[in-house]
């Protein structure tokens, strides 16, 4: 596993073994990447970013990578979050990011309390927590911690489908690559 692109392209990051943690995969993370900025290579600069399920952190890390200015990362594995830490810290980052050791939700409140408007959230709970995809939207629902144009992106597997409505969110793409699928979320308007 390593950084896609941008300033620590290249560079390794490390995960566990023996913890239920599935980092994305790199080709799928550099498919999202793509995505994201497509026709536009500057639109991560200055983005506020939210981690949620964070694992090993490097969908975070290579948001930092390409120039967000902030990412929350939200973790509630004592061992992923030191390992997030651990990634961090080999990369030489040590500002510009928030380890949350608390579960999505209560980690939802904490940053809703700070100065924070976020542009983009990735989710990505371990794929049989069927139910953590609408207790994630609710809670995003429930602030206002998005700006009105935030794209919430859910990484899921082929067989589950988080639906194309999830609350107050409306999927306008779905993007398929092996068994993991992107769905990409925004609210409605």
């Amino acid at each position: 596993m390593r950084v896609i692109a941008g300033k620590y392209r290249s560079r390794p990051l490390r995960s566990l073994r023996d913890v239920d943690i599935r980092p994305t995969a790199d080709k799928l993370r550099q498919t999202l990447f793509n995505i994201l900025t497509a026709g536009n290579p500057e639109a991560l600069q200055g983005a506020i970013w939210l981690d949620l399920f964070a694992g090993t952190g490097a969908v975070g890390i290579e948001a930092l990578s390409r120039g967000a200015s902030m990412v929350h990362f939200v973790e509630s594995s004592p061992q992923a979050a030191e390992l997030i830490l651990q990634n961090l810290s080999s990369l030489k980052i040590a500002t510009n990011f928030r380890i949350l050791k608390q579960d999505v939700a209560r980690g939802i409140r904490t940053i809703v309390g700070g100065p924070s408007i976020v542009d983009f959230v990735f989710l990505d709970p371990p794929y049989q927590m069927h139910e953590a995809y609408s207790q994630t939207f609710t809670a995003l629902a429930q602030t206002d911690l998005l700006k009105p144009d935030a794209l919430v992106i859910a990484e899921h597997e082929k067989r589950f489908d988080p639906g194309e409505e999830c609350g107050d969110f409306q999927r306008f793409r779905k993007l398929e690559q092996g068994d993991a699928v992107l769905s990409f979320y925004r609210k409605k308007q």
